[in-house]
């Protein structure tokens, strides 16, 4: 039986479409949802990145502006533009893009951010409300791999769910969510024994380590789901044989362009995998997906809130 390819291109789509419908509705209602980029520098990346996002905007039919102060901008002047779009009622959602400079104080950057306009999910007050099931903005990435997980009819109730990863970004929410979701979870990390064993346990596999192709065959149980979110470049021509060995496309793309994105699960484990994620094509659309719900939905809390507190 061949492995089923849970297509997170198509599901971003999917979604895309059902907030472009929403973000027309609000608008009849006098809601427009608005998103404040903020690009400190020029790193090319992020700037890559922070297009993406605000191009999605204009497609959907979101506010959205891009804030792009200079690279050497102090920690108090960053706070400064913070505090103003904290104060603005058109702005529903603050994106801070990482990284910043060397010199600038993240922390206190994203603790600056109105936890109502945390459209990342980072804030302490959201990862709060996370952990204690309550409304809240829940980080993009970890809400995309559940949206995939359902809208692809993955059970997650009574499932036995390994998330192989503890970051504060990715595998600490997934796992918080699957918890909230009725999954049986376990995090697992540098320090675990056995990593293997526990790994085959899983119905499903949540691979955010960092590692390129760490997860292999051998770990996983037949027939399991795997949501693979690293995205790893390989460019030493001998790892990308071991690792794409007669796949032919690939091999064109990397004599192309001296590199390939690989993901955390090495490409073998889709002979044993009853699902799993493609990399590229698979959590990474996902993420801005669930940015742009993330805002409408920062949008209508606030207005809910307005009109609770105007009653």
């Amino acid at each position: 039986m061949s492995v089923r390819i849970l297509d997170g291109t198509k599901i971003s789509a999917e979604i895309k479409a059902e907030l472009a419908a929403e973000v027309q509705q609000l608008a009849k209602d006098g809601l427009r949802p608005g998103l404040a980029a903020v690009l400190v520098g020029n790193d090319p990346a992020s700037e890559v990145y922070v297009r993406s996002k605000v191009k999605t905007c204009e497609q959907l039919g979101l506010y959205s502006e891009k804030i792009t102060p200079p690279a050497d901008i102090s920690t108090d002047g960053l706070l400064a533009i913070i505090k103003d779009l904290n104060q603005r009622d058109e702005i529903h959602g603050i994106l801070v893009q990482l990284p910043l400079p060397k010199h600038i104080d993240s922390k206190k950057i994203l603790l600056a951010i109105d936890p109502a306009k945390d459209v990342d999910g980072f804030h302490p007050v959201n990862v709060g409300l996370l952990s204690t099931q309550q409304p809240g903005l829940v980080p993009c990435t970890p809400a995309g791999c559940i949206e995939i997980l359902g809208r692809s009819g993955i059970k997650l109730e009574g499932s036995e769910a390994v998330v192989v990863g503890r970051s504060d970004i990715v595998g600490k929410p997934v796992a918080m969510l699957l918890t909230n979701a009725n999954a049986t979870v376990t995090i697992c990390h540098s320090r675990t024994r056995d990593l293997r064993e526990v790994c085959r346990r899983a119905d499903i596999l949540v691979a955010a380590i960092g590692r390129a192709a760490m997860i292999t065959p051998d770990m996983v149980r037949p027939g399991a789901t795997i949501i693979d979110v690293g995205i790893n470049r390989i460019t030493d021509p001998k790892t990308f044989e071991s690792l794409y060995a007669g796949d032919q496309a690939r091999a064109k793309q990397f004599a192309e362009r001296g590199s390939t994105l690989c993901g955390d699960v090495h490409p073998r484990v889709a002979d044993v995998a009853g699902a799993i994620t493609p990399v590229p094509g698979g959590v990474g659309p996902l993420t801005i997906a669930m940015l742009m719900s993330n805002t409408v939905r920062a949008a209508k809390l606030r207005c809910r809130t307005r009109v609770v507190t105007a009653s």
